[in-house]
């Protein structure tokens, strides 16, 4: 690194930023494994014979895992090293990705993508708080982040182009392969070009702490998921009530911490709490809608697995160019106004998105994938960047964890909550007319990709069947792309109020 003579701030040279591509591969396998299975749904019931609850979970389990122990891992990498941990992560990512890949059952598949899970929780806050202690400039700091975001963005969005052009030749299991030579990569080259990073005080990880905030945010989640998607029961209430409780334990102990796991007290900074929010509602939205999307595309459009990621490139492209303009726009309205704005940007995107799934043609899809992709990129950059930057150094793990659990914990809820409200549209709309079986319509009501499966488009009355089922499961897209946007505008409004617009080289925690 060199020391520039205007600032104070030590900037990064070309082996920092060789240093950040490699943990940009890190999140980006971290966000292509979050969607790239979307594609491989109707390959995995043929296969399988996964049913929609099993589907909710191969989707939903990888999140659970992440969110659940993101804010414990990120503690463990203040204390053991950043670097480290990334590299233990990496190797049982790889290991984790082999074994889903070779899964003969849907619960097998699972079982591996929790292990999938459990390693990227020592993967996410690991990047992100490396990038903290790398670059020490704030330009600098928030143009790495804006890569950083962009390929969390990208990576949920290449997922199904690289997951198409996989199963347009291979087996289902070869989206997971994919992820052991980039695991590779990272290993090799974190190990020459990431330097160690870690709290010098080594403050010890309450044991306890960490099980309270499993047992906070996993209980919770699975009460949301399984209430929407088989109503209220005793179940769904003891699984809240221990949340709510372990919860309440965990924050109550923090305050008591020397070192807490999380400080409570950065939620009193508007510009932390504020962006905590804004990344949650972001992702919610944005993950719950694409988990449906490359589904609508293969099942409704009539895509092919390849053109179907292909058709997503509008939002990569967007989200990349947030790397160019992010600097410029946030100069002249500031942080929060900013976010606000990206995120009003994508809640246009999505109502776009509402009414070009009925329509034909491929265009306003585009102009939509384009909005959506241009704003939560804006949103994400800065309101990481945010995060990041009201903590310590030393204390970066724990900060970027925090961050990490609102977007986990948005990916999952946001797929259990927009997924199931997607399912019961569906359902909702299905009419099964006369000399349709009951096993048949059961299979035609548990999920789309079952219809395609037990239709046969030769017989006629099975085709108009198949055609009534695409219309309802378009119909869900479009109330769930309606709610997403809805949930955008919140966002923008709490950004634009809670997240102050100070000036690039501001310290938040005076704002």
């Amino acid at each position: 690194m060199h020391t520039d003579t205007s600032t104070t701030h030590v900037r990064a040279g070309a082996r920092e930023w060789l240093a950040l591509s490699i943990l940009i591969l890190g999140v980006v396998i971290l966000a292509i494994d979050g969607t790239v299975l979307a594609l491989a749904v109707p390959a995995l019931v043929s296969d399988l014979g996964a049913s929609t609850t099993q589907i909710l979970w191969i989707g939903d389990i990888y999140s659970f895992m992440l969110a659940g122990l993101l804010i414990t891992a990120g503690n463990l990498a203040d204390r053991i090293g950043r670097k480290r941990l990334l590299l233990i992560g990496a190797a049982g990512f790889g290991i984790a990705s082999a074994i889903a890949a070779f899964a003969t059952t849907a619960d097998m598949l699972i079982a591996a993508r929790a292990l999938l899970g459990i390693s990227g929780a020592t993967l996410m806050p690991s990047t992100l708080s490396l990038i903290r202690a790398i670059f020490e400039d704030p330009k600098q700091r928030m143009r790495a982040i804006a890569i950083w975001a962009a390929g969390s963005v990208s990576g949920a969005a290449v997922g199904p182009l690289v997951g198409g052009a996989l199963l347009e030749h291979f087996h289902w299991g070869a989206v997971f392969l994919i992820n052991i030579p980039v695991v590779v990569v990272i290993i090799v080259g974190g190990l020459f070009l990431i330097p160690e990073s870690k709290n010098p005080d080594k403050p010890r990880v309450d044991v306890l702490s960490a099980l309270l905030s499993i047992f906070a945010i996993i209980p919770i989640v699975y009460a949301v998921k399984r209430t929407l998607g088989h109503g209220m029961d005793g179940t769904n209430i003891v699984a809240a009530a221990v949340g709510v409780l372990a919860g309440t334990a965990f924050v109550v102990r923090q305050r008591k911490l020397e070192t807490p796991l999380i400080d409570v007290r950065l939620f009193r900074i508007p510009a932390f709490s504020g962006a905590i929010g804004a990344i949650g509602l972001t992702i919610f939205a944005f993950t719950g809608l694409l988990y449906f999307f490359s589904q609508y595309l293969q099942l409704v459009r009539g895509y092919g697995p390849l053109l179907a990621g292909v058709a997503g490139l509008p939002m990569t492209i967007a989200s990349l160019f947030v790397i160019l303009i992010v600097g410029v726009v946030v100069r002249r309205l500031g942080r929060g106004r900013t976010i606000g704005v990206g995120l009003a940007t994508a809640a246009v995107g999505l109502g776009i998105l509402a009414i070009a799934e009925g329509l034909d043609g491929y265009l306003l899809i585009g102009v939509s994938l384009s909005l959506i992709g241009l704003g939560t990129g804006i949103a994400m950059t800065l309101g990481t960047d945010a995060v990041v930057s009201v903590v310590p150094k030393s204390r970066a793990g724990a900060a970027a964890s925090v961050s990490e659990t609102a977007y986990e914990l948005g990916v999952a809820l946001g797929i259990a909550v927009l997924g199931s409200i997607h399912v019961a549209i569906y359902r909702s709309q299905l009419v099964v007319p006369d000399g349709i079986d009951d096993a048949t319509a059961a299979a035609v009501n548990d999920s789309l990709a079952n219809a395609r499966k037990v239709l046969n488009p030769d017989v006629p009355l099975e085709a108009d069947f198949f055609a009534h089922a695409q219309h309802a499961f378009t119909t869900g897209m479009q109330y769930t792309s309606i709610i997403a946007a809805v949930l955008l505008v919140i966002a923008s409004i709490i950004a634009w109020r809670a997240i102050p617009s100070d000036s690039l080289d501001a310290d938040p925690v005076n704002h």
